[in-house]
């Protein structure tokens, strides 16, 4: 939620400023390495899209949950979840993907703490631990 806090808010203050983004006075960025050292955004606009930035690390952090979505195969086993439960066999069956390829998918979204997993007998049944995974998905379906 808190990159979509970002946007949101970098968008508002883009567009609150962009009539004073560029001034007359230019300024310099010191330890950034460019080919010319000066720009032209505003000390003020610079400072707005600098307080709504998140920290590095939250950055991070960003970047690594959103490539659970850059497999395909992971995609479709959170649109399954999202509608219910479902062990390795019958995403297997649903999605005609063999049970390695699935579990290995899982074990993945499962160390990112985006699934979990209750015991059933020897059967594993899986499940979304946030529910917002599939309201986030079909947001990005809208945008892209």
């Amino acid at each position: 939620m808190k990159f979509f806090y970002f946007a949101f808010s970098f968008a508002f203050c883009f567009n609150s400023y962009s009539s004073n983004m560029y001034d007359k006075k230019t300024i310099n960025v010191k330890g950034v390495s460019m080919q010319n050292k000066y720009l032209l955004l505003s000390e003020r606009s610079r400072s707005e899209i600098l307080s709504v930035m998140p920290r590095e690390r939250e950055i991070l952090r960003l970047a690594d949950y959103f490539q659970n979505f850059s497999d395909s195969t992971r995609i479709k086993i959170l649109t399954c979840l999202s509608m219910m439960e479902m062990c390795v066999n019958d995403l297997s069956a649903v999605l005609a993907i063999n049970q390695t390829t699935i579990s290995h998918q899982l074990k993945q979204l499962k160390d990112q703490g985006i699934v979990s997993y209750k015991r059933n007998g020897k059967i594993l049944v899986y499940r979304l631990i946030n529910e917002n995974v599939n309201d986030m998905m079909m947001y990005a379906l809208n945008v892209i």
